[in-house]
């Protein structure tokens, strides 16, 4: 396995949206093995492809990882991730990105969603999530439609986020 580059803000690859993975091989396997070590490395607990620069529909995802960055018991590799159910009702929950290092901010999500998606080998899956992991499978979801938690924000929000990223870089 290896640790990717992580793309960021206001890199061009994390607005565009991401093209279906026809089949998961063992070469989707590897990029989603590495895609998962360089989300350990950098102590997130979702990681989304154009995040690695990759334009193709895949996330990982570990919502158990230890305050020290330990792996988690329970990663989840999701290709081709379809959200197919979202409940009425929504939750608030402070999100940050790897793409937006050092920032975050109040995002107001659905409580529960159900999604679907191709597993590790391929077969065809359904995940029922409330909160916590709700909230991450829709942040990442998000990224393969080229859309970011801050586009969810106010403009004010956005543009506050924006600049200490801008000053950040400098």
């Amino acid at each position: 396995m290896a640790i990717m580059k992580l793309y960021t803000y206001p890199d061009k690859i994390l607005a565009e949206k991401c093209d279906k993975v026809e089949k998961v091989t063992d070469e989707t396997r590897k990029i989603l093995d590495d895609m998962l070590e360089t989300m350990y490395a950098d102590k997130g607990v979702g990681l989304a492809a154009p995040q690695v620069g990759l334009k193709q529909r895949m996330i990982v995802i570990d919502d158990k990882v230890g305050e020290d960055g330990t792996p988690g018991p329970h990663p989840l590799y999701l290709v081709n991730p379809e959200i197919i159910e979202k409940s009425a009702e929504t939750i608030f929950f402070n999100e940050g990105c790897l793409s937006l290092p050092g920032q975050c901010a109040e995002v107001e999500r659905h409580q529960r969603v159900t999604v679907r998606y191709l597993d590790y080998n391929g077969k065809e899956q359904t995940l029922k999530a409330e909160d916590y992991l709700a909230v991450i499978l829709q942040h990442e979801t998000d990224h393969l439609d080229g859309i970011l938690y801050i586009d969810h924000l106010s403009r004010l929000k956005r543009n506050m986020i924006i600049k200490k990223l801008k000053k950040q870089a400098d």
